[in-house]
């Protein structure tokens, strides 16, 4: 069975990759610039017109420097608020052409309804993006009200992940290096991230210094426990959420549909394995 972080993922994640984000962003204010702007401009803008540093501190496994590009410019660009809106726009488009009928089935209302409730039932110490996008309106259509709550709600894993990583002592990059190791991250995931060549290189040579990384860039046995380990320290911070039997069970076709029509490609950047065969 599939954890719910991954059903989550799923209903949350086509924002990313739908193609509606091009003709969205760029037409918001004065244009967002290309896919990068876009990303960080509207992953971060429920936390306000914020500096570049925050963003990086947030999202942890992304280079600064890519971030400095994008942010603060987007905000001349586009005020926070005008790019939240663009956002909920591709969540709009892209959901009703992956979903099709299932848009406005039963389950996308129930789940909406059950993730309402998760969402404002967990706390919200420590977590800086859920708290953030938690924050923001429920929207009243349900599929949308769906991917508030799944936004929100991956984020507040993703949050726990984060502690997780830093309590291992796995740095951003480091990070990067070991999904790729894995075969969870694509070979490009140097570039998507924005880390320069000797960034990279000085992350794997920690790796192994550590006994982490094996010469062949594969993950030793140690480096497979230790980040086991780390997955289920996220795992613990996110028990208020692993436990909603009936909130993935509503997700799970609205996911697999998603899945099936495109919405999320695998491998992907953001290290989410395949869901599992019925």
């Amino acid at each position: 069975m599939d954890d719910i972080w991954q059903l989550l993922e799923c209903v949350h994640a086509p924002v990313y990759f739908a193609p509606e984000t091009g003709p969205v962003y760029s037409a918001v204010g004065s244009g967002l610039k290309g896919f990068w702007m876009g990303y960080f401009a509207s992953r971060a803008a429920a936390l306000g017109a914020v500096a570049p540093e925050v963003v990086t501190a947030a999202f942890y496994n992304f280079a600064p420097a890519r971030v400095a590009r994008a942010i603060p410019d987007a905000w001349d660009r586009c005020p926070p608020e005008q790019v939240l809106a663009a956002r909920l726009d591709v969540a709009d488009q892209a959901l009703r052409r992956l979903l099709g009928e299932l848009v406005d089935g039963p389950e996308v209302v129930e789940a909406a309804e059950l993730g309402r409730r998760a969402v404002q039932a967990l706390p919200v110490a420590g977590r800086v993006l859920f708290a953030a996008h938690a924050a923001l309106p429920v929207p009243e259509q349900p599929h949308l009200a769906l991917w508030w709550a799944a936004t929100a709600l991956r984020e507040f894993r993703g949050d726990g992940h984060v502690v997780a990583l830093l309590a291992a002592g796995v740095d951003g990059c480091e990070a990067n290096v070991i999904s790729v190791a894995l075969g969870l991250a694509p070979a490009e995931q140097r570039l998507n991230r924005g880390w320069s060549e000797d960034e990279w290189q000085d992350a794997e040579g920690r790796l192994r210094e550590r006994g982490v990384l094996a010469e062949d860039g594969t993950l030793t046995d140690a480096g497979c426990l230790e980040r086991d380990a780390i997955e289920v320290t996220t795992d613990r911070l996110a028990r208020p959420l692993l436990g909603d039997v009936r909130l993935a069970e509503c997700l799970r076709p609205l996911a697999r549909r998603i899945v099936e029509a495109g919405g999320v490609p695998f491998p992907n950047a953001m290290g989410l394995p395949p869901l599992r065969p019925e």
